[in-house]
């Protein structure tokens, strides 16, 4: 079987973990990714057996390091059916024309603008939008998280309305440029914040407002939830729903997961990589429902919760499959798991 052959452009908290994901898939093959600087990320992907490669003024750079390269990023869009943009948010938009010289997909990532890509895109919402495409924006982690529990209740009842408190994590565990915190920081003092907007770039009619805070953790970011339903459901019914869609998983606060650092433990003791928690965690004790309004609460793994859906977004612009073969095969490929834990 013929493979996709896919380059990343961005070897930072996104792209090394994207990389590791198509290395695991049977029907995908990474050419290698592009590193503007020999840095330890570098020495890294060159452990991995990645190829590295560069732009043409870094090449002496990487040289002078002992790092060599296979070429420039136009050596490596000359060689690829797909790039995955993980550049800082704003870069990728300004690398698009150059994809478009190659006639080369791409996909992009929440942080930039949903003008750069022809959808943006949530594996369980709206895959077949996005069969086919030339570009693809996988939203923000905040965005897939929400939209990973918003449409999966949609499938029991139609969603009247939104109102969602993000409390955002300050940084990734591995930056240092924001300095120490010791403070909350709304994020930003006026509503809706940018999650809410971001939401409406895949379910555009929904009636949803979002606020959000920064506050002094790494860890994961941890969303409030309320949601008015057209009709009236019961606990059992949302429990069922969550229980069962992929990607989601029901955390027992009873069991002693009372905290995303006791999430983080539980997912360190299952071996995971980095800790990663691609799958989104509901807590399942705060599942509350009164007639035709639900609430919970939910946490988000900021580093690892889009991967899943880039590979799905490979699959997606190449017609490789279908939305539930995507799905099985991403999610057997990196061990992903569903239904309430802890489990035996």
């Amino acid at each position: 079987m013929a493979r996709v052959r896919v380059g990343i452009n961005g070897f930072g908290t996104i792209g090394k973990r994207v990389a590791e994901a198509i290395m695991l898939q049977n029907d995908m093959e990474l050419v290698g990714v592009v590193k503007t600087k020999p840095d330890y990320a570098a020495y890294y992907a060159v452990s991995r057996g990645i190829p590295l490669y560069t732009i043409k003024e870094s090449i002496r750079e990487f040289e002078e390091n002992g790092i060599s390269v296979k070429g420039t990023i136009e050596d490596l869009l000359g060689e690829v059916d797909v790039v995955v943009d993980a550049t800082p948010g704003g870069v990728g938009e300004k690398y698009k024309p150059l994809y478009e010289k190659h006639g080369v997909k791409a996909i992009f990532q929440g942080g930039e603008e949903a003008r750069v890509a022809d959808v943006s895109f949530s594996t369980l919402c709206n895959y077949e939008e996005a069969l086919g495409k030339n570009y693809v924006r996988v939203v923000s982690c905040n965005t897939t998280a929400l939209l990973r529990s918003l449409c999966a209740l949609s499938s029991i009842a139609k969603i009247a309305s939104v109102r969602a408190t993000i409390i955002r994590r300050a940084a990734d565990p591995k930056e240092i440029k924001r300095g120490p915190v010791n403070a909350i920081v709304p994020n930003p003092a006026k509503v809706p914040s940018h999650h809410a907007l971001d939401v409406k770039t895949v379910l555009r009619d929904l009636d949803i407002v979002t606020m959000a805070a920064v506050v002094p953790t790494t860890l994961m970011h941890v969303h409030i939830i309320y949601v008015r339903l057209g009709s009236k459901v019961t606990r059992e019914d949302v429990v069922s729903v969550f229980e069962n869609t992929p990607r989601i998983v029901l955390a027992k606060a009873s069991a002693g997961l009372k905290s995303t650092a006791e999430v983080v433990e539980y997912f360190r003791d299952l071996g995971r990589k980095r800790y990663d928690i691609p799958e989104l965690v509901v807590w399942l004790e705060s599942i509350t429902v009164n007639g035709d309004e639900v609430m919970w609460m939910q946490a988000v793994h900021q580093e690892s919760i889009v991967v899943p859906e880039n590979i799905d977004a490979i699959r997606a612009v190449t017609k490789l499959a279908s939305r539930d073969e995507t799905i099985r095969v991403t999610d057997e490929s990196l061990g992903l798991i569903r239904g309430v834990i802890p489990k035996l």
